[in-house]
């Protein structure tokens, strides 16, 4: 091989090496809607489980599971909107559809019984769905999932959420919080 040729393909090994490390780095950060929708009320979506009790009306006081399509049927009214809403914005619509020809003055309050899971993937123990309790951390979710693999990056997470009706993928440092729906992804760490 000729002495002019070694600097050309030595050039073109580190443009190749520049390449890969750049693809390796070439993520998307959690946006800061990621961080500001964990501090706001708790928004209900499909695969909630719902405790609705309505003051002197056992009948109409049970669970219900808000559906794919993001509704709630009762007794009585019938279908219900419930995704995107919060706790007290149901509570209100349900007492308002309520006093519509059936109840004088409805008292009614909501829990949410089972919020609906979290996923975790990638590099754990024991991939899967698992329930999510309130305060939870990726941490914590990939400790229920069997913790890391040998070969786990510990450092941060790749979460898929849903903000604002819309779908998005950030990387998050392991302390960082999930929401009810996350997908939390463990990546594999290079060295």
């Amino acid at each position: 091989m000729s002495v002019a040729r070694r600097p050309r393909l030595m050039t073109l090994a580190l443009a190749a090496m520049a390449c890969a490390v750049s693809a390796c780095s070439a993520y998307q950060p959690a946006p800061k809607s990621f961080q500001q929708v964990a501090i706001q009320p708790y928004r209900l979506d499909s695969g909630d489980r719902l405790r609705v009790t309505v003051f002197e009306q056992a009948g109409l006081s049970n669970t219900y599971t808000v559906d794919q399509a993001g509704y709630v049927a009762l007794p009585l009214i019938g279908q219900v909107a419930a995704r995107g809403q919060t706790l007290p914005a149901l509570e209100g619509t349900i007492a308002a559809r309520l006093k519509q020809g059936f109840l004088r003055d409805p008292d009614v309050t909501i829990e949410v019984d089972r919020y609906r899971p979290v996923f975790v993937m990638g590099e754990v123990g024991r991939p899967g769905q698992y329930a999510y309790v309130p305060g939870m951390t990726a941490q914590n979710a990939v400790a229920i999932a069997g913790g890391f693999t040998p070969r786990g990056n510990q450092r941060d997470v790749d979460i898929t959420r849903k903000v604002n009706a819309q779908v998005l993928t950030g990387r998050t440092s392991i302390a960082s919080p999930v929401l009810a729906g996350d997908t939390i992804y463990v990546r594999e760490r290079l060295f």
